[in-house]
């Protein structure tokens, strides 16, 4: 068991830090692939998904890491 609460705090993680990456502040998704980021705009499509993926991840990472704890 604890191996297993171990392997998913790593894996979500690492998904976690990848998401983190993928948002540039201030620029978009757009910017990161050589677009422009001048006009202020919500986050749309792609992009909010991608926020609501990272708080979700960010969500599950503390409760792994709890249980791991408290285990």
């Amino acid at each position: 068991m604890h191996t297993t609460l171990n392997i998913i705090q790593i894996v979500l993680s690492i998904l976690l830090v990848i998401s983190v990456l993928l948002q540039h502040r201030g620029t978009g998704l757009g910017g990161a692939f050589g677009g422009e980021g001048n006009v202020y705009r919500s986050k749309r499509g792609l992009e909010k998904a991608l926020y609501i993926v990272t708080i979700v991840l960010a969500i599950l990472f503390v409760a792994a890491t709890v249980i791991n704890i408290y285990f």
